[in-house]
């Protein structure tokens, strides 16, 4: 079957989402740092060889690249479509074995760090669960991903991958929306912040 791949425009200016008619990975995959894109991924690290691709999230049957400012999206997009449906017709890995181990293990490890009292133990599941159910499905669309990274003292911390990271709209996601439904569900929520916020 022929790869067919169509480009979604995503609200970050930066990132273009490139969907495919091919399950590529089942979950997600942010490689915002080229090292671990070249570890984990060598679709990742083929891309990363474009000196105009600053970021890599792959997720289901889309890949989203966000791009260095200085380059317009004219001027690489049919280039970026093509070299993507040649790179998936060849049949290449997209993503390592043991990828999906260790980003749980990442996370273990982050959440055994938290250490957190028996009481908040309760309003974390809470938040996940929101992020999860409500937050997630919503801007994967937009191709991107929201992750849990800590909660203190009523604030809880995002981190954006994707096209959420570094979108000029994600401000607003986070404030009016992620913030909103957070502190209308758990009384413990008095603030959302993204992690380049802190």
């Amino acid at each position: 079957m022929p790869v067919m791949i169509y480009t979604e425009q995503t609200p970050n200016p930066e990132s273009l989402k490139y969907v495919t008619n091919r399950m590529l990975y089942r979950g997600m995959a942010d490689f915002q740092e080229r090292k671990v894109g070249e570890e984990w991924s060598p679709l990742a690290k083929a891309l990363f060889e474009l000196d105009y691709v600053k970021g890599v999230y792959i997720a289901n049957n889309f890949i989203t690249i966000t791009k260095f400012p200085k380059t317009e999206w004219i001027d690489i997009m049919l280039k970026l479509k093509a070299f993507i449906k040649e790179y998936l017709e060849s049949g290449a890995p997209i993503i390592k074995e043991g990828y999906t181990e260790y980003v749980q293990a990442k996370r273990q490890e982050e959440d055994e760090a938290e250490g957190y009292s028996d009481k908040d133990q309760g309003t974390v599941r809470q938040i996940k669960e929101i992020l999860n159910t409500y937050v997630k499905p919503a801007v994967e669309m937009d191709g991107g991903n929201i992750i849990f990274k800590g909660f203190d003292e009523g604030v809880v911390t995002l981190e954006m991958q994707g096209a959420c990271s570094g979108c000029p709209s994600s401000t607003m996601t986070l404030k009016a929306g992620i913030e909103g439904m957070m502190k209308r569900m758990i009384p413990e929520v008095k603030e959302v912040k993204a992690v380049d916020q802190i």
